[in-house]
């Protein structure tokens, strides 16, 4: 069957669940993750928590990071909620606007742009994120009138050891995660975000991501990244409400009260050196990462999913993981039990003009407290790991998602500015 008769089938099947009842605003309040029914379906939108975190990893991304260009506060509120409006819309498999990309007037543009017409929802969430920068920006100046409600956890990432970032593709004001499994779809919504805030935002960058890097479900079987090893084995998964409770999700009492219910989120661009790493014998690859390559296994193991023995012996009487191996350093034991919930990317950006492939790892991480869990963990890789002669730290985001979105009525960052 060709690729319009597929599409055409999934979205009469959409529209058919919308018929039904199965599509459209819906509460999602409980310990199991927002989800799509099948690769084509919709994600819930509103639920306590926002969809697109413990969310079954999709296929696809497009991140955006935006800067604000406006000082005035109500101008950004407005955008707010039209961005809510929008979003909620598009996560449903419907146009952006309620007029749509065809049905206005011919001499008026219309308020969606088209390129999703006729394609399903495929899974499409959209999650927010605030930076540092919105509460007080590069000139110290508060805006508009947040910074006393900035919290003490989104302080600025350090520093951090062989770091190479590029500063024009780090940082931002506003950050859109946009999730699916059709990445025409991925681009669409944030297309068309970035067209609303037309005045009121402008895109700093954006990137775009394919095959998931980390499972963040039971559900999914744990993905490669381009280096050929499997990635986030060890990661937080959905089904771990304990878990998330105390590694994952902001607790009353942790700080602004705004973000209760919400996560902090970490990006990295991280390129790896393809071209070097595939004249690297499989030995020490191996011994790179701590676990085999085939079928994930720590060197001190058999499965994929048993726990490394990091005091066992290998053949030769020396630790069968080595010491500055990538697992070792980035495991809970040795970071005072702190843990993340990833949910990267691979990229491919073409090349460097010099016949290098620019590729690598887009790496988002959730946790509930930066300075107890992403930075000591990347302090400790960024000056011990055997990975870091392979890769390099390019770009750096750091971002506050607030909780999801109650009702109809409630919009992305409300509790934070009305």
């Amino acid at each position: 069957m060709d690729r319009r008769k597929m599409i055409g089938l999934a979205g009469a099947g959409a529209i058919g669940a919308a018929a039904a009842g199965v599509i459209g605003p819906q509460i999602f309040d409980s310990a199991e993750p927002a989800r799509a029914a099948d690769a084509g379906a919709a994600v819930p939108f509103y639920g306590a928590h926002q969809a697109g975190i413990v969310t079954p990893a999709q296929d696809r991304l497009h991140f955006v990071a935006f800067d604000v260009i406006t000082d005035k506060r109500a101008d950004l509120v407005e955008l707010l909620k039209r961005w809510t409006a929008a979003a909620a819309r598009m996560t449903e498999g419907k146009d952006a606007g309620a007029i749509g990309a065809v049905n206005g007037a011919p001499e008026a543009a219309p308020d969606d742009t088209g390129e999703a017409l006729g394609l399903p929802p495929s899974g499409l969430t959209l999650t927010i994120g605030f930076g540092p920068t919105l509460f007080r920006d590069a000139q110290g100046k508060d805006r508009f009138g947040i910074a006393d409600r900035r919290p003490a956890a989104l302080a600025d990432l350090p520093k951090f050891a062989k770091d190479t970032l590029v500063p024009e593709i780090s940082g931002g004001d506003i950050c859109v995660q946009a999730c699916a499994h059709d990445p025409q779809v991925a681009v669409h919504a944030v297309r068309n975000l970035a067209r609303i805030g037309f005045g009121v935002v402008s895109v700093r960058w954006s990137q775009l991501g394919f095959g998931r890097t980390s499972s963040t479900s039971r559900s999914q079987q744990t993905a490669r990244n381009l280096f050929g090893f499997k990635d986030g084995t060890a990661n937080l998964k959905a089904e771990d409400a304990k878990l998330l409770d105390e590694q994952l999700w902001v607790q009353p009492g942790d700080g602004a009260e705004w973000m209760t219910g919400g996560s902090y989120m970490v990006t990295r661009k991280i390129r790896m050196l393809i071209e070097t790493w595939d004249r690297t014998s499989l030995a020490e690859q191996e011994a790179i990462i701590g676990r085999d390559k085939g079928e994930g296994a720590p060197l001190s193991g058999a499965k994929e999913f048993d726990e490394p023995a990091f005091s066992a012996a290998g053949t030769d009487g020396k630790p069968a993981i080595a010491m500055d191996a990538h697992v070792r350093l980035a495991h809970q034991q040795f970071n005072d039990g702190a843990r993340l919930l990833r949910r990267g990317y691979n990229f491919v950006d073409g090349s460097d003009g010099l016949g290098r492939l620019d590729a690598g790892l887009f790496f988002i991480a959730y946790q509930r407290d930066p300075r107890k869990q992403f930075v000591p963990i990347q302090t400790r890789l960024s000056r011990q790991d055997a990975l870091n002669e392979y890769i390099r730290h390019t770009s750096s985001g750091l971002f506050a998602c607030p909780p999801g979105i109650s009702a109809v009525d409630d919009y992305w960052g409300r509790a934070l500015l009305a």
